[in-house]
């Protein structure tokens, strides 16, 4: 099957990762034989600059058209990018790992969880407005169907990976829309009796996650508190550049690193590739799971390994200690890749 896959290359330090990742994805695309179709579109503040619109029509459609989309970080106009694409699309579940590799500045080296963060809902709808000069007021907006649906989403992720759900809110302050989301998480918990259930206070959860991550496995939360959350828990694991996320609905999904597009690093060449390279294994395990296709899984899995072996020799770019440049890190990967026995 060929897969049509869309690519943002945004901004800032967006083109270099993208084109690093590209270096890995044609290793993979060598190794495997697999048929893949590169669609460059874009969007961001370099497009907003050239054309007057951070996301146009072209590139709405050119990712409706495609697959999936693999998407580089944007800066200044991320909420005209990727808020919106996540509404349009309704990517209403945003998954972000957190995992400890080999020789990175890790809190411990047995960190393996999963954030669930609900993505359409919340303060990020942008309802707010002013009351009079002196009094700002922002609609949070939290509904069954939002809540159900992430919930359901972490459950099933659950039952891959070591059956533990934690639900994270602030219901004793905020009780009518963290009390909704806990009500909901309670009844949904119920149909998943195999998955153990436990509830934190989002607070304790900040603290906990400093204190002891390795004893999480799937946490659920609304789209603020995980957004949140996910920045903070990637520092436990060597920091942003580490961190790969995914934007999933029913049809459509959009991977991307977690991080801004850092425009002080740009061309450079010092940043860590590793977000994006991640979050194209990402994508593969999506395309695996969506299209039932064994050799996107085995893609996944060579990219997993890739980065894993680079990084156990050493293979790394200044932010994790080493001393490779971007594209250097990018090439090493790669390498590792095509080394692998299948």
């Amino acid at each position: 099957m060929r897969y049509k896959i869309a690519i943002i290359p945004g901004d800032g330090i967006g083109p270099e990762l993208t084109e690093t990742t590209m270096t890995v994805l044609r290793a993979v695309q060598k190794k495997l034989n697999l048929d893949l179709e590169f669609i460059e579109l874009e969007a961001g503040d370099a497009c907003y600059a050239r054309c007057g619109v951070a996301l146009p029509e072209e590139t709405i459609m050119g990712i409706r058209n495609s697959h999936v989309c693999l998407k580089g970080p944007v800066g200044e106009t991320a909420a005209d990018v990727i808020v919106k694409l996540r509404l349009m699309l309704d990517l209403y579940a945003n998954i972000r790992p957190i995992k400890s590799y080999p020789n990175t500045p890790s809190l411990r080296d047995d960190i393996d969880l999963v954030i669930v963060r609900e993505n359409t809902e919340d303060l990020y709808k942008g309802f707010e407005f002013k009351v009079g000069e002196d009094t700002a007021v922002a609609l949070r907006v939290i509904t069954r169907k939002g809540c159900e649906r992430i919930a359901r989403k972490a459950f099933e992720m659950a039952l891959k990976r070591r059956r533990k759900v934690t639900a994270v809110h602030k219901a004793n302050v905020m009780r009518v829309t963290c009390g909704l989301f806990a009500e909901v998480c309670r009844g949904i918990a119920k149909e998943y009796p195999m998955v153990s259930y436990e509830e934190q206070y989002v607070d304790a959860m900040a603290m906990r996650l400093i204190k002891e991550p390795q004893n999480f496995d799937v946490i659920v939360t609304t789209n603020m508190f995980g957004d949140i959350l996910s920045d903070e828990a990637a520092q436990l694991v060597g920091g942003l550049g580490m961190a790969p996320g995914g934007n999933i609905g029913d049809d459509y999904a959009i991977f991307e690193p977690i991080h801004g597009s850092a425009p002080t690093r740009a061309g450079k060449r010092t940043a860590n590739p590793c977000s994006m390279i991640l979050a194209a294994k990402m994508m593969f395990d999506w395309l695996s799971e969506k299209y039932g296709d064994q050799l996107c899984s085995k893609a996944a899995w060579l990219i997993e390994r890739g980065v894993t072996s680079a990084l156990k020799k050493n293979l790394s770019v200044p932010d994790l200690g080493g001393k490779l440049r971007t594209d250097e890190m990018g090439e090493a990967i790669a390498n590792e890749i095509l080394e692998i026995e299948i």
